[in-house]
């Protein structure tokens, strides 16, 4: 059975620091390019970060760029995301998301972040307010 359960979420104080975690299982965990998305209320899916399957290529989206590290440890089928910097504009609920196979973390920047690409998992909650 294929899952993606993340963890890690919860309240920050703005200028704070969370780590996100997303534990994978049912599936060759380094075959896949994996990514972070999130939802902020009200808007749409947006794609936040990505990392190949090796960890040797990565991206980022503008916004989180410089505040935000994804990297991931391949041996115990973890994906992480290191927020740092938070701003209230990072409220949202964070999905890690596995996607197609032989998908590069940077065709995202071309692609719509929608459930139609990749497997998704159920998300974290992530609130920034002070």
């Amino acid at each position: 059975q294929m899952q993606l359960v993340e963890s890690g979420g919860g309240l920050a104080q703005p200028g704070g620091s969370l780590r996100l975690s997303c534990a994978a299982s049912g599936f060759t965990f380094s075959d896949f390019t994996m990514t972070w998305a999130r939802q902020a209320p009200g808007k749409g899916l947006e794609w936040v970060s990505g990392i190949f399957k090796d960890g040797t290529t990565s991206y980022y989206t503008d916004s989180v760029q410089g505040r935000f590290t994804i990297f991931r440890d391949n041996a115990n089928n973890t994906l992480y995301l290191q927020m740092s910097s938070l701003q209230p504009e990072d409220t949202a609920r964070y999905f890690c998301v596995k996607l197609p196979r032989h998908w590069g973390p940077v065709i995202v920047r071309t692609r719509a972040a929608t459930r139609d690409f990749g497997f998704w998992g159920q998300g974290t909650q992530v609130t920034v307010s002070s």
